[in-house]
């Protein structure tokens, strides 16, 4: 993963190529950095996802694509399914079930009967799902306890990258006495993503980021070839980062803010553009806090393909590119995102919000990615917001 350099991959849109410039540094207008990687799983090719206002360098990291079962022979298991009724009227149940619910058309092949046209059929609703579902992955016909039916898998294509929120600009706003409303709405918006969607935060030992920065560190304390005059001023931004992160920790983990947000909101007065785009993501945030209470922004997180213990250790986990992090300006961000880059291109699964849907006969519950797309597109904005002023 890098930020916006010549190394990606894929295509670019021409609503990226309009904010996205090459260059071989680190950008610093946003925290929606693209991965660069060769990487080992596979992806699809997403289409009809709705882009961001901070377009950025999309990279088609993954290709995947629908998997369907193999034309089936005349083999034991086709026997096994051709001599139990059951078989056949689970199969065209489950097969209507998901019509209905994608509203397609299967074909009804006139040449071959159940369960020899099984391929046929399978191919065809792959075929009608990938050119209208959006974010639509795999399909799968199951075998389980003397029944079939069929599986549908989404995925929400995160374009294998990276999603960092910088504190210290909101520490730079809430001492400065002009922006103090608008740092106190943004502080509640902070708070939001802290608390209830989940978002890692750089100085909090579990986090991802925790180990990079300290492995940052470490490597510059024992780096014998650094000039004594430039590795204090290099570890003088190790310890702003740590001490004004732990500043704003306090801060944005108090719960109190969410409290007072729809009072900020009521409050508010718009005296500039800043301030109105401030005001517009905060109305998001809240709008959000307000319809998923309790929903992280993790709560559909799965890792792309099946992984034994072994390739566990393998695993881009959505933490590790969605997270609070120092600010993302200067040469320690820079290294920052080159060592994470470094690190999750030796991986070879991803973490993303993902559904499966059981057509099984019981009640299909309605989960789609409303809240991921606009999670999403909120941290896009509000990187690109604060990085700007």
């Amino acid at each position: 993963m890098i930020y916006a350099t010549t190394n990606h991959i894929g295509h670019i849109s021409n609503a990226q190529k309009q904010r996205a410039t090459k260059k071989t540094a680190i950008q610093t207008d946003r925290g929606v950095l693209s991965m660069d990687a060769e990487t080992k799983g596979r992806r699809r090719n997403q289409k009809g996802q709705k882009e961001s206002r901070s377009d950025r360098y999309v990279a088609d990291g993954f290709l995947k694509s629908a998997c369907f079962l193999p034309r089936m022979e005349e083999t034991e298991t086709i026997q096994s399914f051709r001599n139990n009724a059951k078989m056949g009227r689970d199969f065209y149940t489950s097969l209507s079930t998901l019509a209905e619910h994608y509203r397609i058309q299967p074909v009804q092949p006139q040449s071959m009967s159940f369960p020899l046209n099984i391929s046929q059929i399978l191919k065809d609703v792959e075929e009608q799902l990938q050119s209208r579902v959006k974010g639509w992955e795999e399909i799968k016909l199951v075998q389980d306890c003397e029944k079939i039916y069929f599986t549908s898998q989404e995925r929400y294509d995160t374009n294998t990258t990276l999603y960092y929120i910088p504190v210290i600009p909101l520490y730079r706003f809430l001492n400065q006495p002009t922006r103090r409303q608008t740092a106190m709405l943004l502080l509640s918006v902070y708070s939001y993503l802290y608390n209830i969607a989940g978002i890692p935060y750089y100085r909090n030992q579990s986090s991802y980021l925790y180990g990079i920065y300290d492995i940052q560190k470490d490597w510059l304390i024992e780096d014998d070839y650094i000039e004594i005059g430039e590795k204090s001023d290099s570890i003088r931004a190790f310890l702003k980062a740590e001490c004004i992160g732990d500043i704003m920790r306090k801060k944005i983990t108090n719960q109190k803010n969410l409290f007072f947000f729809q009072k900020r909101l009521d409050r508010f007065i718009i005296n500039d553009d800043f301030d109105n785009e401030c005001f517009k993501i905060a109305q998001e945030a809240y709008s959000l806090y307000q319809k998923y209470p309790n929903e992280t922004l993790f709560r559909n997180a799965r890792a792309n393909g099946e992984i034994d213990e072994e390739e566990g250790l393998y695993v881009t986990e959505m933490g590790c590119y969605i997270s609070f992090c120092a600010d993302l300006k200067g040469w320690l961000m820079s290294n920052i995102f080159d060592s994470v880059n470094n690190e999750l291109q030796e991986h070879s699964f991803m973490e993303e919000p993902t559904i499966i849907k059981r057509f099984d006969g019981n009640n299909i519950v309605n989960q789609n990615f409303d809240m991921e797309h606009r999670l999403f597109s909120l941290i896009d904005e509000l990187t690109y917001v604060v990085n700007h002023f």
